[in-house]
């Protein structure tokens, strides 16, 4: 949740915010903040630094909007109603859940007592799909392997 609320503060918006209204303060920072207008070598590695950071924070922040959950709405229903839970790992109310199409979410703002019952619960996937994946702010943390 901490990771969330201060990509947020660094683009200035709100949970609300749109991607066209994300894409826009993208590009702002971007230009405000690309290394190459720097001629200055410290200057230039700052600006580098706070680039690289201001596009993790938009990338998070895409992958959590609820316009690309619609986008991902039908893979991530096949993937929660039919794939089972190969691993997880919890930490600092979040959630990482790994399915076993190769498949890697993540939850956040799952309470301790959640994941204590998730972890006693004699069906695990029974108890995710009724109390944590529909219930949590979520985000696809990575694509299922492809095979070649």
């Amino acid at each position: 949740m901490k990771r969330i609320t201060d990509y947020r503060k660094l683009f200035g918006i709100t949970k609300d915010a749109d991607l066209a209204e994300l894409k826009t303060l993208y590009r702002n920072l971007m230009k405000e903040s690309h290394p190459d207008k720097f001629q200055d070598e410290t200057q230039k590695h700052e600006a580098e630094t706070k680039s690289k950071t201001i596009i993790e924070a938009y990338h998070f922040l895409v992958s959590l909007s609820p316009e690309t959950h619609l986008q991902q709405q039908e893979a991530y229903t096949q993937t929660i109603t039919s794939s089972g839970i190969d691993d997880f790992i919890y930490k600092g109310q979040m959630l990482k859940v790994t399915f076993l199409d190769g498949s890697i979410y993540e939850y956040f703002g799952v309470p301790q007592s959640t994941y204590n019952k998730l972890i006693n619960s004699p069906t695990q996937i029974r108890f995710a799909r009724r109390h944590i994946f529909q219930s949590f702010s979520f985000r696809k943390a990575s694509n299922a392997m492809v095979e070649a």
